[in-house]
């Protein structure tokens, strides 16, 4: 019989259904009519998709800042978010190698040595005396769980699908922190600039109300153009401090993302010029995208522990074997411990079956198999976030190059025209309030065009992200932050 039940163990399915992945998406591109392909140009940087390319691990390095590589060094040994997520892997590690205890038989051992005075008259001899003695025991016990459904088997499964869950969560936290590092150093360094600019046109306005004060006292001007250009003054000097506010926060926070108190870290001085725009970008094949995106991998692995609880569900509902053995030596001194009159042993199994509890059962297995429902719903809910973040990000790239070239030729024209006024003015044909009215002009084409310069550095960025992030690339010979593997954003967007 216990032949026969552990051939049963070894060779019989588990209860509950068999996880199988997600089909891949049926489709070979992201955006309507297919991916763009062409390139894409502007300020005289170009940038092309290329279809099933590898992405980078070190993505980042493609912006070509040495402090900007050293920032993400540091932060990848300092930050306590990116610890936290590998801790916790390493306790689904833990727990997973826990479970597999459960398979093994269950040893233990006790030894005990009292003093004992008896009562015969509890046992109704009224007659005899009592004696003091002194009992010495040395006992073991093994026990075996007969895994016959499989309850156990897919409990271990659970435990497997979640470390899976915890290895992509600790891959969203590695890329998060990687392209907030990234993005929070290109808002820093648009926001510094716009704060120059900005300064550059306060004094222009500035200019511009001493001359009108001017023109009003010569009669040549209403009184009203001095208050509508004040009206102006007011605005961008009201603008310069909300722009500080917004540099010091991106100062912040990347002292929070490295590790630091805001205190006592000194931020690198990264400005928009050091960095450089990757000219190649790769664009993953749309049935490898849900093989490499954490948040999918998350909500595969999610699904697949749902999976393994309904078999734990559906074997809690059927019978459970145990095999038990034990022995003991007794004796009333130690010499005569392993006496044959004081050894005792047992040999035996047991065997349960829940009859009635009221529905708990059979309705635990129904919630489990809803868990798993709303698990896979979940799973194709995220898969088709990712598809609309990759297209949304493939064209607001073709976008942001078709508006830099805009940008560019508004700059490029406004430059032309402040430099005609000034030829005029020079050769007496201009007013020096005209030289104002386009140099102002120049200055807001210059704002205007960092804006689009970041915009288009942020949407590179978050193609990278919503890539994956290329942690599937890392050689094994690099070293991972924490011990571990590779890595949603909360960055400050412009």
């Amino acid at each position: 019989m216990v032949a026969g039940a552990l051939a049963c163990v070894l060779c019989g399915c588990a209860v509950g259904p068999n996880f199988h992945r997600p089909a891949t998406p049926e489709t070979d591109h992201y955006v309507y009519r297919g991916d763009p392909t062409a390139t894409v140009s502007a300020q005289g940087a170009s940038q092309r998709f290329i279809s099933g390319a590898r992405v980078a691990a070190d993505w980042w390095r493609l912006f070509n800042s040495e402090r900007l590589n050293a920032l993400i060094a540091a932060a990848l040994t300092a930050n306590p978010g990116l610890a936290a997520a590998q801790a916790s892997l390493h306790e689904s590690q833990d727990n997973l190698r826990s479970g597999y205890g459960i398979f093994y038989p269950h040893l233990g051992a006790a030894a005990s040595a009292t003093r004992e005075r008896n009562a015969p008259v509890t046992i109704g001899l009224n007659d005899e005396p009592s004696s003091v003695f002194n009992l010495f025991t040395l006992s073991g016990s093994v026990s075996y769980a007969l895994d016959l459904f499989g309850g156990e088997r897919r409990l271990v499964e659970g435990l497997g699908a979640q470390v899976d869950l915890q290895r992509a969560n600790e891959q969203a936290t590695y890329l998060a922190l990687l392209s907030n590092i990234v993005n929070t150093v290109v808002a820093r360094a648009a926001y510094r600039t716009e704060v120059e600019d900005t300064r550059q046109l306060i004094e222009l306005q500035r200019e511009q109300v001493r001359l009108a004060r001017v023109q009003v006292q010569s009669g040549t001007q209403p009184y009203s153009t001095v208050l509508s250009l004040q009206s102006q003054l007011a605005s961008y000097e009201a603008s310069v401090p909300q722009l500080e506010q917004k540099v010091a926060q991106t100062e912040d926070l990347l002292a929070t993302l490295v590790g630091q108190l805001p205190a006592g870290f000194a931020t690198p001085d990264i400005r928009l010029t050091d960095l450089s725009l990757p000219r190649d970008l790769p664009v993953s094949l749309p049935a490898d995208l849900v093989r490499q995106r954490p948040d999918i991998l998350a909500a595969e692995a999610t699904a697949h522990a749902a999976s393994a609880n309904i078999g734990v569900a559906t074997a809690a509902m059927l019978p459970s074997v145990t095999l038990n053995a034990a022995y003991s030596a007794n004796s009333t001194s130690t010499n005569q411990l392993f006496a044959s009159q004081g050894r005792a042993w047992s040999v035996g199994g047991s065997i349960a079956q829940p009859l009635f509890e009221g529905g708990a059962l059979w309705f635990k297995r129904k919630a489990a198999i809803d868990d798993y429902q709303q698990a896979m719903a979940l799973y194709r809910q995220t898969v088709l976030a990712a598809f609309q973040q990759v297209a949304d990000t493939l064209r607001a790239l073709d976008h942001d190059a078709a508006a830099l070239v805009a940008e560019d030729a508004a700059l490029q024209e406004s430059g032309q025209a402040l430099h005609l006024v000034q030829t005029n003015y020079a050769a007496g044909l201009s007013t020096y309030l005209d030289v104002l009215n386009a140099d102002m002009q120049y200055h807001q084409a210059q704002i205007a065009d960092v804006e689009a310069i970041a915009t288009r550095y942020q949407d590179t960025i978050a193609l990278y992200v919503a890539l994956g992030g290329g942690w599937w690339n890392v050689p094994a010979s690099s070293p991972k932050p924490h011990g571990g593997q590779e890595f949603a954003p909360v960055t400050p967007t412009r």
